[in-house]
């Protein structure tokens, strides 16, 4: 405990790395902040009441949890950053079949710039379709007894606002992370997501001890959800860590009276190299239905839609779980190049015992990491899905908590959390202080 408060205390010895912290936390105040800016028009103590009572069991309800409360409150940030993920995913869809957008992935900077631009204005777009749909929503609620939208403001002037509030809220959202990604400490995207949730386990945790004392909840149940809770998170933490290691021998070299390499190595490959990016493109992709169904007339229909698309029912969670293991290959493609790795192997004198250097060797390397990364992406679709069966059968009465404690959200913080720690001892070392670990490593994603 002592060696992890000496961490804590050098990261404000460092001047660059204060600065990144401070500023990450002023973005993260900042995006609070905003998630609790009503949209205009709005009775938000009205809608908080219908939220209440409609609960969290649902797609909307883990939606909720991802904006940190934003959507049940109706604040002009309840799109969150699902926009900009949804965008980021249709950018690399198109950078798979399209050449002109692979063309821009292999300019280097000035494509980067370009995708990045495009990736905003879908960014915009994305979130003028959802926020559409959130507003319609919100007005079939209230002209259905809600009442939480203010005489002057209902019908189309509600509309107007309401889109035009919260594409705005979508792209200062942007503005944000793209900020903290830029000048702070860690992704700022997953840190907001991060944000998001940790925001909301309070609430959850507040329910829990009032089911307690009310003895609406067996103290069985209660150690049942504790112990399961991490039992979830020690599984999570070693699919990210989970590391194939194939051995790499670099030959010897004699340079005037010094000898270079002759060393041997291993070149780690990880069995869950996405991370939780699968994830939340998954939620993200998820998400799309809802606002869909949200356009369609009441009828059977959209009641059908409706009872596949919510969160925990089978349909749900097959198409989740298919669209995570999919989406586990295609981020490891992108991320990772056998190609290049076998290139620079060979450029300096590496080769794997048995292989000869250049194409056999990245043959190789691609073999071995389709193999590896089928239990990597089925165990990340298992993780993501079985916690929410789990709690939903020993929460009963309150089935809030599956969502606060499910699979997904575990994911999502247990890879943040690594990955920020993995930057911040990344500075640590490089400035001869002691990291969280003991021996000074923390290993993140790739």
């Amino acid at each position: 405990m002592r060696r992890v408060l000496d961490s804590i205390a050098n990261i404000f010895k460092i001047p660059d790395l204060r600065r990144k912290v401070f500023f990450s936390v002023g973005m993260v105040i900042l995006y609070r902040l905003g998630g609790y800016i009503p949209l205009p028009g709005i009775n938000v103590q009205a809608l908080w009441g219908t939220a209440q009572t409609a609960g969290a069991d649902n797609l909307l309800g883990l939606y909720d949890m991802f904006v940190g409360g934003a959507l049940s409150r109706a604040t002009i940030f309840a799109t969150g950053i699902m926009p900009y993920i949804t965008a980021s995913i249709i950018l690399q869809l198109l950078g798979a079949v399209i050449p002109y957008f692979q063309k821009l992935q292999k300019e280097g900077e000035e494509g980067r710039r370009k995708l990045t631009q495009y990736t905003r204005y879908g960014t915009l777009f994305i979130a003028g379709a959802q926020s559409l749909g959130m507003v319609s929503y919100l007005q079939s609620l209230s002209n259905q007894g809600g009442a939480f939208i203010a005489t002057p403001f209902a019908g189309w002037r509600f509309m107007l606002m309401g889109v035009l509030s919260l594409t705005t809220g979508a792209a200062v959202i942007m503005w944000i992370g793209e900020l903290m990604t830029e000048k702070g400490i860690g992704n700022g995207m997953s840190i907001l997501i991060l944000v998001g949730i940790v925001s909301r386990l309070p609430i959850y945790i507040k329910q829990e001890v009032v089911l307690l004392t009310a003895g609406g909840r067996e103290p069985t149940s209660a150690v049942v959800i504790i112990v399961g809770t991490l039992l979830f998170i020690a599984a999570a933490i070693l699919l990210s860590q989970g590391t194939r290691q194939i051995p790499v021998q670099y030959a010897r070299k004699v340079v005037g009276r010094k000898v270079y390499g002759g060393s041997s190595t291993h070149l780690p490959l990880r069995i869950n190299a996405a991370g939780v990016i699968p994830i939340i493109f998954a939620s993200s992709v998820m998400f799309i239905p809802t606002v869909i169904i949200g356009f369609l007339p009441e009828g059977g229909f959209k009641n059908i839609l409706n009872s596949a698309f919510a969160g925990g029912s089978l349909p749900y969670n097959i198409v989740f779980g298919v669209i995570i293991i999919f989406f586990a290959y295609f981020y490891t493609a992108v991320q990772f190049n056998p190609t290049d790795v076998a290139d620079n192997m060979k450029k300096y004198g590496g080769f794997i015992p048995g292989r000869r250097p250049g194409k056999q060797t990245s043959e190789y390397i691609d073999r071995i990491l389709t193999r590896i990364t089928l239990p990597g992406a089925v165990g990340l679709a298992l993780i993501a899905i079985i916690p929410v069966f789990f709690m939903t059968k020993v929460a009963v009465g309150n089935p809030g908590i599956a969502h606060a404690l499910g699979g997904t959200t575990l994911l999502i913080l247990v890879g943040v959390i690594i990955d920020t720690l993995q930057q911040i001892e990344s500075h640590l070392l490089m400035r001869h202080y002691d990291g969280f670990m003991k021996k000074g490593k923390i290993r993140g994603r790739r």
